[in-house]
């Protein structure tokens, strides 16, 4: 199957299914690449639980919208290194190799605008409404802060790094809400591990508290990221009285609804970031629970301090995350669609071993360099 796409069913995430994806002709102005080397992680399954409108993305977006119509199947976002095969553009040659979103398929459409040496924004009319920094696509040639002994790394860590480094951010700059603890569920995700990472880099700070599952304990521990470990099944044995702070990436109904009767009024945060516990998510909304956005809180910092020093912050940040990072995953690469689908269905269903990062090498196949636009 030289052209092809994984279609999910939007209403039961875990279903999803190669299919084959025919070539069309592209618009003037249009380019098409293809994906060579992207990860799966635990944050895809965030982006299906995500992907119906839900206010997060706007009044009237969801991350299935990137990449195709409501009343089809949804596509998953995912990121890594993609190269141009075809080209209606007159900026771009086949080879020409950009690191981005993509869509889960051998190849995605884009329509590029404000191209320069650095990279272009897709501007395609669906995506006018979604967020700016989905939309933004880096030439590896322009790439500041890329060093090619981290390629691998780079669609594991560098998204969710960053969501990391800017919930810790986002903590320092509001005084940690007077909390003397924080707590992280999902504590063996990649997004939490980048988080606690740029957290603990603070000269003061409160306690940090890793929660996970019993299996992922020892993992969780190793990393030592965490002051203190603490698994599901332990929750009331922490101090209810201490002030504390719930940065929520699992998602989990249940969990959440736990740690808020638990703590009370000493719950001083509680802000929901993923969905990794997707199936166990609904049903509460919650009082005083505050959602985070990676996007509102870049374009805050980049309001604030301008974006050149914005990414010379995070591009030191990311440079000593770089030096731990090989310590905290071990890095998997499968190769093809059917590894593509089969990584899928595991971290859907919460078998993807938190000790490895899952990246999938994509060959494509070239096409024209300028085709003829369509009519």
């Amino acid at each position: 199957m030289n052209r092809w796409a994984i279609d999910i069913d939007r209403a039961a995430i875990d279903r999803a299914a190669l299919v084959d994806d025919p070539e069309t002709p592209l618009a003037a102005g249009e380019i098409e690449v293809a994906p060579v080397l992207i990860a799966i992680t635990a944050n895809n399954v965030t982006y299906a639980a995500l992907g119906e409108p839900m206010g997060l993305l706007g009044s009237d977006g969801g991350y299935w919208d990137f990449f195709g119509p409501r009343d089809a199947p949804g596509r998953l976002p995912v990121w890594g290194f993609a190269r141009v095969t075809r080209s209606a553009h007159p900026g771009f040659s086949q080879g020409d190799e950009f690191y981005g979103y993509y869509a889960l398929a051998s190849h995605t459409r884009l329509l590029p605008e404000r191209v320069g040496a650095h990279g272009f924004v897709d501007a395609s009319p669906h995506r006018a409404h979604l967020p700016a920094l989905y939309n933004h696509y880096q030439a590896v040639s322009g790439l500041a802060d890329y060093d090619a002994a981290d390629r691998d790394l780079w669609p594991i860590f560098r998204p969710l790094y960053l969501t990391g480094w800017l919930i810790a951010d986002q903590l320092d700059d509001e005084r940690d809400h007077g909390a003397a603890s924080v707590i992280v569920t999902s504590a063996s995700s990649k997004t939490a591990c980048g988080f606690a990472h740029a957290f603990r880099e603070r000269e003061a700070r409160p306690e940090l508290v890793g929660l996970t599952s019993p299996a992922s304990a020892a993992f969780v521990g190793g990393t030592g990221l965490y002051d203190r470990v603490v698994t599901y099944d332990a929750i009331e044995t922490l101090d209810a009285g201490t002030p504390s702070a719930l940065i929520d990436i699992a998602g989990d109904a249940g969990v959440a609804k736990r740690i808020h009767a638990h703590w009370g009024e000493a719950l001083k945060l509680s802000m929901v970031v993923g969905a990794t516990h997707w199936e166990a998510r609904a049903g509460f909304g919650g009082q005083g629970r505050t959602g985070f956005f990676a996007p509102a809180r870049m374009a805050k910092r980049s309001a604030e301090w301008g974006g050149r020093v914005l990414n010379e912050r995070v591009g030191a940040a990311w440079r000593r995350f770089m030096a731990d990072a090989r310590a905290l995953s071990a890095i998997e690469t499968r190769e093809g669609a059917d590894a593509a689908l089969a990584a899928y269905a595991e971290v859907v269903a919460g078998r993807a071993d938190p000790r490895v990062g899952t990246v999938i090498a994509l060959g494509h196949r070239p096409g024209l360099t300028a085709p003829a636009p369509s009519a």
